[in-house]
């Protein structure tokens, strides 16, 4: 399109950090584009493509405009993606590179994170919108628009739309998702942008959300912890300084926890009493407040944004149960609802009205509660004064779910479904797991069976444990497990841990990547650009024309022996160098090959003259069982930063 648009950026100091926010509302623009930075939410696609590109180009020319020049960049989520196709340009305008040599620089140094488990939170657009917005922009990066167009999808359906998830896949050499179980569910949902390549070997990798233990932490606690175990704050990701918990004294923790239950009640009745007068209702409602929850109760909390999928209301699935629960004479249990929806979430805002009307159904008021206008200030008060943690996302929709972590450090105990973070972070006794690791049942039977595990765990578990005070006063058993929590939960699942990992293993290799491809007029940079060229040219020569084992019983070798394998590789033009051959074998699981295993072979005889060549090697049988093996051939280049870069496999 030929239009300018300007920004205006705002800088937001927050401690060491500057945050720069870009603004359209101002009097270069026309009235149309001063509304690009007006609502996250709003608009249509049209304005989702304005918005997204304000992101990516328009941040890159913004740090530009300031005099920052980062070697690495780091997308969270697509919606940033555009600004790999900025930086390309750059190197084509500037330093006069090819787009290909161009992308080597700028895939090194750009890392991705993706967050969204389901292929519809990802944005995609259409080919005649990314003809209208990019078209002109496809012939100043000199490539044909139907080739800039295949970077937004997996090029195994021309007809798909333009995803900016892949742009940012294929944008860059460093991906991750938010827990070891999101990595899964991601490296299978993308595994098309590698097709032809194992679903365990797609190189996106995971690192697990943390959150910032000091923001989350009530400073009762934070001073219990100075008190008897020094300098937490020093010490926040070393497991073995949180044993100190143990030597905390159990009255004290208690206390501790009571007054901080007590302060998130006297909240709770403080804002409805504000919500009742300002409804005008009678003093009588007015005074009634005060029955609202109980200190001495067991009370657990549900607050987060209330998507579908987080099963809000599966606590009311039979109510009759909830109503004993909660009436319990000697033992009742009382809940606490927070959250907002997304604002174009209308199944999410059903949700929350459905959670305020049980809220105010006779035989629930006053044991449940349904908290308004949701945000970090409540969390906050939250996650410091409950007893237990509820989460129930629909398995394995959670990429990692953050507001469990918050709770611990306050003596929090989580009762969650094993999805996300807490898939990784419950150990058998420091919480409860609801439902069994269900991956392919209906969204019914997953519904039917956490019902009913969350009944059962809470009837039969949590509500016995919670009240066991076998000297009339504390409950011991439940403070041991407040412990285990702090103990295990706290050092791991936070933000120092979480960024520690994101520099080792993601921006320091891309800022060697990118310092690597830009020395030397970016000279390897262009030597892989045109390898890859080359190789991709040369790759259908090669084939493996026969394997042999020569062990003489090749049907069964006795543990601690090694099976003797040897292959002839028909490799044509492409230099042995610029290969690895590799047995691949492991466990056979139903024809398939389970928890592989990758051997290199060696070459042990030269070429014969048309380009064959003998690879032999050992695989070691270390445990008795079923095994089976193939042997594949790969690229490589001492340049690659994925082992599958080229996506060019040849299987025996």
């Amino acid at each position: 399109m030929d239009r300018n648009v300007f920004a205006r950026v705002w800088e937001l100091r927050v401690g060491r950090i500057n945050v720069y926010l870009l603004d359209t509302d101002i009097p270069e623009n026309s009235a149309e584009d001063r509304l690009i930075t007006a609502e996250l939410y709003g608009g249509d696609l049209e304005m989702r493509m304005r918005q997204e590109i304000v992101l990516g180009i328009g941040g890159v020319k913004a740090l530009a405009a300031l005099g920052i020049e980062p070697d690495v960049f780091h997308m969270n989520e697509g919606h940033s993606a555009f600004l790999g196709l900025e930086r390309i340009r750059l190197n084509v305008v500037e330093k006069k590179l090819d787009f290909y040599s161009a992308l080597q620089v700028v895939a090194a140094a750009n890392v991705f994170s993706t967050h969204t488990p389901v292929p519809a939170g990802n944005d995609s657009f259409s080919r005649e919108m990314m003809q209208k917005y990019f078209g002109k922009f496809a012939k100043e990066l000199n490539i044909p628009f139907d080739e800039l167009f295949s970077f937004g999808h997996t090029r195994l359906n021309p007809n798909d739309p333009f995803s900016m998830t892949i742009l940012a896949l294929r944008l860059s050499r460093h991906a991750n998702g938010v827990s070891k179980l999101h990595g899964e569910v991601t490296r299978s949902l993308w595994k098309d942008v590698w097709s032809g390549v194992l679903i365990h070997e797609v190189p996106i990798t995971s690192i697990t959300n943390g959150v910032h233990t000091k923001t989350w932490m009530a400073p009762e606690f934070a001073d219990l912890y100075q008190k008897h175990l020094g300098d937490w704050e020093e010490h926040v990701t070393e497991p073995e300084f949180w044993r100190g918990v143990i030597d905390i004294h159990d009255a004290q923790l208690w206390e501790t926890h009571q007054q901080l239950k007590r302060r998130l009640i006297d909240f709770i009745r403080d804002r409805e009493r504000h919500r009742r007068e300002r409804l005008g209702e009678s003093p009588e409602s007015i005074r009634k407040v005060n029955r609202i929850l109980d200190p001495e109760i067991l009370t657990v909390g549900f607050a987060r944004r209330f998507a579908t999928y987080k099963r809000g209301t599966l606590l009311f699935s039979d109510k009759e149960r909830l109503k004993r629960l909660v009436n319990d004479a000697t033992r009742p249990v009382q809940f606490i609802f927070a959250g907002k929806a997304h604002p174009r979430d209308e199944a999410g805002k059903a949700l929350i009205q459905e959670v305020y009307k049980f809220s105010r159904e006779p035989g629930l008021e006053n044991r449940v509660v349904f908290l308004e206008d949701y945000d970090s200030y409540i969390s906050r008060r939250l996650v410091q004064g409950v007893d237990l943690w509820l989460n129930h996302p629909l398995r394995p929709l959670e990429a990692s779910g953050t507001s469990g972590m918050k709770s611990a450090p306050n003596g929090g105990i989580n009762l969650s479904v094993l999805d996300g973070w807490w898939r990784e972070g419950y150990n058998g006794s420091n919480g409860w797991a609801i439902g069994a690791e269900i991956d392919n049942g209906t969204t019914e039977f997953q519904n039917e069976v956490d019902a009913s595990s969350l009944y059962q765990l809470l009837e039969n578990q949590i509500v016995p444990l919670y009240y066991a005070k076998p000297d009339g006063k504390l409950p011991l058993a439940w403070l041991q497990l407040m412990r285990e929590s702090i103990r295990s939960v706290t050092p791991v699942f936070n933000t120092q841990r979480m960024v520690k990992e994101y520099t080792e293993q993601l921006y320091i290799p891309a800022a060697r990547g990118y310092q690597n491809f830009s020395r030397d007029g970016c000279g390897a940079a262009t030597h892989l650009s045109q390898w890859k060229t080359q190789m991709r040219k040369d790759w259908p020569q090669v084939q493996i024309s026969d394997v042999q084992v020569a062990n003489k019983d090749r049907q069964s070798i006795s543990v601690g022996e090694s099976l003797q394998i040897s292959a002839r590789v028909h490799l044509g033009a492409v230099d042995p160098q610029h290969v690895r051959v590799e047995a691949y074998h492991g466990e056979v699981d139903n024809g398939e090959i389970s928890n592989p295993t990758a051997t290199v072979l060696n070459q042990s005889s030269p070429a014969d003259g048309n380009g064959s060549y003998i690879y032999q090697g050992s695989v070691p049988a270390t445990e008795s069982g079923t095994y089976g093996f193939s042997v594949r051939v790969v690229p490589t280049h001492p340049c690659l930063m994925q082992a599958h870069e080229l996506r060019l496999i040849t299987w025996s």
